[in-house]
């Protein structure tokens, strides 16, 4: 752990994150290396244990029953710096991937080759800020000289940034520390840190033992909302567009899945992610789960020739990272707009 008065650069986070990358992807089996050619038939998909549509249509085939003659490939990572390296590695043709490390990926003059075609999910009360109640913080403000562990490059990054500004604070008056999920749940069990901002599961453990100081749904209702977003390799939109809308049609799917049978959608998530149904019930309603219509809709995400807000909060994210300093300069309106694969919606999702 170390102490940083600022935040790293997105090179120094990307190559950080390599070793990270590479066990997540050589680590599930050969059949990942045998899809590197980037063969038609075969999808590399990147998800994280979180509760989304992606469980759900990882968890039912969905996808595998939409293109039987594709070899699926389901790799598990633990961040979006993780997901940014491998889509430069060109280790995968789908992935989830939160908005701050995808307004950080689309920066610079060398944007990571890839484009956000869905939305997953909506940050809710499933990523917060918790303080360790042995510490009496009790408000944002409270965190002046205290270590804070966040992984860096997400978006609760990007949320604490937000908070901590908000508090009247900067990052320097106060230690951050990059840590993933585990770490950061291992550091708070033997006290190393005084407060976390995380997401599911991680978070339920520390509220445990914590109290909750702000959530990206309070943040995002004041103006710098967080989501997850789904994108796709440019490589894959030049040879297959017709696998990535029937991926976005099991996506659909998915959420549509949620709002219908909740019960199987329970079963589901706590099958991927091996908790008792009572804990996958609890996680998924903390979480915002739009309908395929409103992911479609002007609001969000937006049609083909006719972006949503999606483009005004990602650039937004990308203008408020610059000016915390966590990458060296903001994308412009029009490079975030070139990062859209819009096409084909909403007909896709008939």
């Amino acid at each position: 752990m170390s102490r940083t008065t600022h935040g790293p650069s997105r090179r120094l986070l990307l190559a950080g994150a390599l070793a990270a990358a590479s066990g997540a992807v050589t680590g599930c089996s050969s059949d990942s290396e045998a899809s590197a050619s980037g063969g038609s038939k075969q999808l590399r998909i990147g998800y994280f244990a979180f509760p989304s549509g992606d469980l759900l249509v990882k968890n039912r085939k969905l996808l595998e029953k939409a293109l039987p003659d594709y070899k699926i490939t389901w790799i598990k990572f633990d961040s979006g710096a993780s997901v940014n390296q491998a889509f430069i590695g060109k280790s995968l043709d789908i992935a989830a991937l939160g908005s701050s490390p995808f307004a950080r990926g689309v920066s610079g003059s060398s944007p990571i080759p890839y484009k956000v075609a869905w939305i997953l999910d909506v940050a809710g009360e499933n990523e917060a800020l918790v303080a360790r109640k042995a510490t009496g913080i009790s408000d944002v403000a409270g965190l002046k000289g205290k270590k804070i562990a966040t992984p860096f490059a997400s978006t609760s990054h990007y949320s604490l940034l937000a908070a901590l500004e908000t508090a009247g604070l900067e990052p320097s008056d106060v230690e951050l520390i990059d840590l993933q999920p585990q770490p950061i749940l291992a550091a708070w069990q033997r006290g190393d840190i005084d407060a976390a901002y995380v997401w599911l599961p991680t978070l339920d453990e520390l509220r445990k033992t914590g109290t909750q100081l702000t959530s990206s749904k309070e943040i995002g209702a004041a103006g710098k909302p967080t989501l997850d977003l789904a994108v796709v390799s440019d490589d894959l939109i030049a040879r297959d567009r017709a696998a990535i809308d029937a991926w976005r049609k099991a996506e659909a799917e998915a959420l549509r899945l949620i709002k219908s049978d909740p019960d199987g959608t329970v079963k589901a998530v706590a099958a991927e992610l091996g908790i008792s149904a009572a804990d996958a019930r609890a996680q998924l309603a903390q979480g915002v789960f739009l309908t395929p219509e409103q992911v479609v809709s002007a609001d969000w995400l937006g049609t083909d020739g006719s972006p949503g807000k999606l483009l005004t909060y990602v650039t937004d994210t990308g203008r408020f990272l610059a000016g915390q300093k966590q990458i060296a300069a903001a994308p412009s309106a029009d490079a975030v707009r070139k990062a859209f694969y819009l096409k084909g919606l909403p007909d896709v999702l008939k």
